[in-house]
């Protein structure tokens, strides 16, 4: 047998590289190794750049060398990223293995700058200044600019949906039994203000992440000792805040990660959303609310031709599940370090992107599965007509306002537990000792016409709409705005 070549992704030992490598491609710039590696290079530069703007350092850089400083990191590519890896595991350019990822970075610097930088490369840093900043400056652009882009395709998917159908009357179920009708429009409205919430919230815990640049233990006492007379706590904010992040000026070695849970909470909280709008989607399919457009070419089942599978929503909900657990493991795991420093959150780390990978896998694939069902207002109708018990509640309702105490036993005695007709719930009516109109009030009474405001609500949407960011439009209401809820 013919060995397959390792970087054929039917070799790939995850399926985020393998199977579902176009989906997750997106993700590259911001979660591979050598994304890691361009950010690190940043960092340094930029830290280095900094160090040049103290009046205590012998640093010097006119405009056309820190140009070709940041060029290291702006036109990093393919073969400086080998290059580091050489560094760190084989040893290049005169230098021998670092074993040490963060090293290599230095070493691969000391090959593209004079001699004369050289002691200023990484100079009173550990690794973790620059690898916490780093890790940020990929994060955070991973959920800006991928998955809360793909988050709002979904949300727009379903107010479409919402507005489209705001009409469409359907029997609602309460503990898997028929209740008060709703709207399908209306549902989808309840999806999408929902996820309209939680992605305010996970936008917000992107733009709040922190940075850390403090030294060994997070007390400035390399920079201290070669310059007491410099001001490092205003250095090392005006340093982070230039990398748009918030500085976290209370630290160890590591950086706490608080700020990390937080998105990745907040990410959990928008998969929460989708994972029960997926199961709710594959419960209407099944019971023929949702009928599914068929993929010319698509086989549904390996032995049954008819089939159409609600694969996407099932796929959503395996893969936001997945996700999930990443993110709550990781969550836990990167606010916890033993004493000062331990480094069993560094291998930690790099899973985050493997978590951001089924989280948008599972929300192209939610988005998929909206964009081929069609509401089957038929059917919607025909269970509606197939459970008239269901305006039970309208009617007990109506006769407490005409004083009847009691109203809801009378009802309760036709209707619990079993099946009804529309005519011998009218039957009842005969007997009651009320006015006509209120007779005629309740024989109007009908399954699909008792929605109550659902139609109405959808218009909630209007003033809790999100931008295609994820941003909430100064506009919104409390509903809508991620600071309130």
């Amino acid at each position: 047998m013919t060995a397959i070549p390792r970087d054929d992704p039917l070799a790939a030992v995850s399926p985020l590289d393998g199977r579902y490598a176009r989906r997750t491609a997106p993700l590259s710039p911001y979660a591979s190794e050598s994304a890691l590696m361009r950010a690190r290079v940043r960092v340094e530069v930029e830290y280095l750049l900094a160090l040049a703007g103290l009046e205590a350092t012998p640093l010097s850089f006119d405009d056309d060398e820190a140009a070709a400083l940041r060029a290291l990191y702006e036109e990093f590519d393919a073969a400086d990223a080998r290059l580091i890896k050489r560094l760190e595991t084989e040893g290049a350019a005169g230098y021998a293995a670092t074993n040490h990822d963060v090293k290599a970075v230095e070493y691969f610097l000391r090959t593209e700058t004079p001699a004369s930088v050289h002691p200023w490369i990484h100079f009173g840093l550990t690794s973790e200044d620059v690898n916490n900043l780093a890790q940020r400056l990929l994060a955070k652009p991973a959920v800006e600019e991928v998955l809360l882009p793909a988050l709002a395709e979904v949300r727009d998917d379903l107010a479409a949906l919402a507005r489209e159908h705001r009409d469409a009357p359907m029997l609602a179920r309460t503990h898997g039994q028929p209740a008060t009708p709703t709207t399908f429009g209306k549902e989808m409205a309840v999806y999408a203000a929902r996820l309209g919430r939680t992605m305010g919230r996970v936008r917000e815990a992107a733009a709040g992440l922190s940075g850390k640049l403090a030294g060994a233990s997070g007390t400035y006492a390399a920079h201290a000792a070669a310059y007491p007379d410099v001001e490092w706590r205003a250095f090392s904010r005006e340093f982070v805040a230039g990398l748009d992040l918030e500085h976290a000026p209370l630290a160890t070695q590591v950086n706490p990660c608080d700020d990390l849970a937080a998105l990745f909470d907040a990410l959990r909280g928008v998969n929460n959303v989708l994972i029960d709008l997926d199961r709710d989607a594959w419960l209407y399919v099944s019971d023929r609310y949702l009928g599914q457009r068929a993929v010319e070419g698509e086989t549904g089942s390996s032995t049954m031709p008819h089939k159409v599978n609600p694969i996407d929503f099932e796929n959503s909900e395996g893969n936001l599940s997945k996700a999930n657990a990443d993110l709550s493991f990781l969550a836990d795991y990167v606010t916890t370090s033993r004493l000062q420093r331990d480094l069993s959150d560094s291998t930690v780390k790099r899973n985050v992107g493997a978590a951001f990978a089924h989280c948008l896998i599972g929300y192209g694939k939610t988005a998929a599965g909206l964009g081929k069902v069609v509401p089957n207002e038929t059917a919607m109708r025909e269970e509606l007509e197939a459970n008239p018990e269901v305006v039970g509640e309208a009617v007990q309702t109506i006769l407490r306002r005409e004083g009847d105490a009691e109203a809801y036993e009378r009802v309760k005695d036709l209707t619990r537990g079993q099946r009804t007709t529309i005519e011998e719930l009218r039957a009842l009516f005969d007997d009651l000792d009320v006015d006509e109109d209120v007779r005629a009030e309740l024989r109007a009474l009908t399954p699909a016409g008792y929605t109550g405001l659902a139609a109405d609500l959808v218009d909630e949407l209007d003033g809790d709409a999100v931008d295609s960011d994820g941003a909430t439009d100064d506009g919104a209401d409390d509903a809508g705005d991620p600071t309130t809820d």
